[in-house]
C-alpha cells in the first residue's frame, strides 16, 4: 500500500489528507494506523480527510482503522471524512456502519443512477 500524506487548512482548521492506493486490508491495516497517528501527532490535526479514490478494496481491519481514529478524535470534536470511493468500496463502508460517524461521499456513478440521469 502505498500512502501520500499532506497536511491542508479547510474551514479554518487543519486537515491530515491521507490517499491509500491499493487494498486496505490486514496486511498493511498495521502499517496504515501507525503512519496516520504519528502524522497526526506530528502535525497536530484533529481532522483526517481520506481521499480512497485510489483504494480497490478494504476489509474489517481497514474500517477498524478508521473506526479507531474517529474514536481519538471525536473527543476533541475532531471529524473524518471520506471521499472518493469506488462504488464496492462504498457500500462496504456503509455495511460497517462509518456513515454514522462519519461523512462519507457517495460515488458519482451511484449519483446519477439514482436520480435516473
Amino acid at each position: 500500500m502505498d500512502l501520500i500524506i499532506t497536511v491542508k487548512n479547510y474551514q479554518h482548521k487543519s486537515w491530515l489528507c491521507v490517499k491509500p492506493s491499493g487494498e486496505l486490508d490486514m496486511a498493511v491495516a498495521d502499517d496504515f494506523r501507525a503512519r496516520i497517528t504519528e502524522a497526526m501527532q506530528l502535525f497536530g490535526c484533529r481532522c483526517l480527510w481520506c481521499d480512497f479514490s485510489a483504494v480497490s478494496f478494504i476489509d474489517s481491519s481497514g474500517l477498524g482503522v478508521l473506526l479507531g481514529r474517529y474514536r481519538e478524535l471525536a473527543p476533541f470534536g475532531g471529524k473524518i471524512i471520506i471521499t472518493g470511493a469506488s462504488e464496492s468500496v462504498y457500500r462496504l463502508l456503509l455495511a460497517g456502519g462509518l456513515h454514522k460517524l462519519m461523512e462519507i461521499d457517495r460515488p458519482l456513478s451511484m449519483r446519477y443512477s439514482e436520480e435516473g440521469i
